[in-house]
């Protein structure tokens, strides 16, 4: 498997970044610069620039019109899995799940992650790209933007080892409570078709999660690829009323690291992950 050159996955994001902020600043149907003009004003090559856009179509926010330009997609319908008034445990995914750092910084937070995470585009964040491993095959590419002020001696070791979640509140005083996630199929680049070991284009899902801590604070932007293939995600209905279900054993959740979600007894999610062979 052959390895980003450094600064490689970073570049991507921002250019992932900067597109969707054009997106997240326009109405369905407006058009965006071309590439062409992208390009020029992002200082990044026409390759680079087409892959994150490549991105963005097949994931249903841009539309390309042959010979016309790209243009923002209709807005996707939205459903809610559980009301707003009803919480429930999360359990955890099989496997032993391990991360390897693909990059690690400080960067400036930047307009659309700085929205996000309620602060300045200029206040530092911390930004990690690491490759999450089951049994020690690729399973998923998580982009993690955590506020830098609340974990100025986060290691690289705590982002490879042990629970993130539980690093946070017990080395950094950072108590996470809840998490708005959403969840949809998307493809993977060239770039993560190499991480993950997958072709290019092959199916996969968008976590994208803002996590807060006690006092409703974000904390965290996440952003994550799980690979279509060996991952999928089963929702339990409570239908009527049932016995008292026993506590989830801690572990990874989908697209959620162990951690304070693992301790409280509520979490506003339904969603459960399953490690799946592949066919």
């Amino acid at each position: 498997m052959k390895a980003d050159a450094p600064g490689a996955v970073l570049k991507r994001e921002r250019v992932r970044d900067f597109i969707l902020d054009l997106i997240e600043s326009h109405r369905p149907g407006d058009a965006i610069p071309s590439e062409r003009s992208l390009c020029a004003r992002l200082g990044v090559s026409r390759p680079t620039l087409r892959a994150a856009v490549d991105e963005l179509v097949a994931a249903g926010l841009l539309v390309r019109e042959h010979g016309r330009g790209m243009f923002v997609a209709p807005e996707k319908i939205t459903q809610e899995l559980v009301s707003g008034q009803q919480a429930m445990t999360v359990p955890q995914a099989s496997g032993t799940w391990s991360s390897r750092l693909l990059e690690f910084t400080t960067i400036p937070a930047g307009a659309r992650v700085g929205r996000k995470l309620r602060i300045s585009p200029a206040v530092e964040i911390v930004y990690v790209a690491r490759l999450r491993q089951v049994d020690g095959a690729p399973m998923a590419i998580e982009h993690l933007h955590i506020r830098a002020d609340l974990v100025p001696t986060l290691s690289a070791q705590e982002l490879e080892a042990g629970d993130l979640y539980e690093h946070l509140r017990e080395q950094h005083g950072v108590h996470v409570q809840e998490a708005v996630q959403a969840i949809e199929p998307t493809v993977v680049t060239r770039a993560e078709a190499e991480l993950l070991d997958v072709p290019e284009l092959s199916p996969a899902l968008l976590f994208e999660r803002l996590t807060s801590d006690t006092t409703g604070q974000p904390v965290e932007y996440v952003h994550s690829i799980y690979r279509g293939d060996r991952y999928r995600i089963v929702s339990r209905l409570t239908l009527g009323p049932s016995a008292a279900v026993p506590p989830a054993r801690l572990g990874h959740h989908p697209g959620i690291p162990p951690g304070d979600f693992a301790h409280r007894d509520t979490i506003e999610s339904s969603t459960r992950g399953d490690i799946q062979s592949a066919p």
